[in-house]
């Protein structure tokens, strides 16, 4: 099968097209053909060494596709079955791709091969951070960063299904457009505006009780500066760069704060809880209150393509390796 590979951290150009053996189930997993592969930005943090890895090393984590082989013990999956899976063993750009049966899900009629390939591991997240890591009421005002990207355009839709009001960043306005779209009721442009500012003064001075920041370094000082005591300051990427370091005692000054640095992988551990935020999410997006944007999809060859339109913020919406 084909696969992409690399055996150094470094830009995009690491990234190669090589042909491995197809490898063969063991006890416990299933034997996935790809037909969608999801494109993160935590494949960057991989690819770029600041998440390490061990190397050489295969890349992505979430994948859609056909069950072609199931291992000793499985019953969860047949083959033939639809199926997708966000986490596990890096390798999900490449033909195929083996996983745990515990591990993955399978989708429900209706929601096809490139849905769940983009919708999974961003719809997730969405799920535990609107849901669990901080449980979003009706009424109550949020910032979410990047509301044009993969994760914030799910969040957005789905803090206006809980009934939220939203205060969404972009970088452009092509991309302010969108958010507005999706139902954000208000819009700032991070680059130009004062993120803070504008947050005190849509919020009459109060700043909001939550914060989602994938931004990273950019956005890291505004959000801090947005947040209403007692708030929480949600820091779940790095798309700028790593966030600072924090020293204690600011978050004490500024209010009581509370700072986290969630992973999902920590909120879906159990295959129950898999279950049930895969469920939720695909609820969503069959009830049409959460609709799914594939803004752009490249072939598995040019995956270096996808990282370099990743990273350079020329994305909207989620990112697609088809094989």
């Amino acid at each position: 099968m084909r696969a992409i590979r690399f055996d150094q951290t470094g830009g995009p150009e690491v990234l190669k097209l090589v042909e491995v053996e197809t490898p063969a189930p063991k006890p416990g997993q299933v034997l996935v053909r790809h037909t969608a592969i999801g494109v993160n930005f935590i494949d960057t943090y991989h690819r770029t060494g600041l998440y390490p890895l061990k190397l050489p090393s295969g890349l992505g984590s979430e994948a859609a596709g056909v069950v072609e082989a199931v291992g000793e013990g499985v019953t969860r999956f047949q083959v033939g079955d639809p199926i997708a899976y966000a986490g596990g063993t890096l390798g999900a750009y490449a033909d195929h791709g083996v996983i745990a049966a515990e591990r993955a899900v399978k989708p429900p009629p209706g929601i096809d091969a490139r849905t769940a390939a983009a919708a999974l591991l961003k719809g997730m997240t969405v799920e535990f951070l609107l849901r669990r890591c901080h449980h979003v009421k009706p009424g109550e005002t949020i910032l979410v960063h990047a509301a044009a990207g993969g994760v914030g355009q799910i969040m957005v839709q789905w803090a206006k299904a809980i009934g939220a009001e939203v205060i969404a960043t972009v970088g452009s306005e092509d991309k302010a457009a969108r958010a507005r779209e999706l139902g954000a009721d208000h819009v700032v442009l991070y680059r130009h505006q004062d993120v803070a500012a504008e947050v005190r003064r849509i919020t009459g001075g109060k700043g909001v009780p939550v914060a989602y920041d994938s931004v990273g370094k950019d956005t890291f000082e505004g959000t801090l500066a947005s947040l209403a005591r007692r708030g929480l300051f949600v820091s779940f990427g790095n798309a700028s760069g790593p966030a600072p370091a924090v020293e204690p005692g600011r978050l004490s000054r500024a209010g009581s704060l509370y700072l986290t640095r969630p992973t999902l992988f920590d909120y879906i551990a159990a295959t129950e809880e898999l279950d049930d935020s895969a469920g939720a999410l695909f609820e969503m997006i069959g009830s049409g209150k959460v609709k799914i944007d594939i803004g752009q999809t490249f072939p598995l060859a040019e995956a270096a393509k996808a990282h370099q339109a990743l990273e350079g913020r020329a994305t909207i919406g989620a990112s697609l390796l088809i094989p």
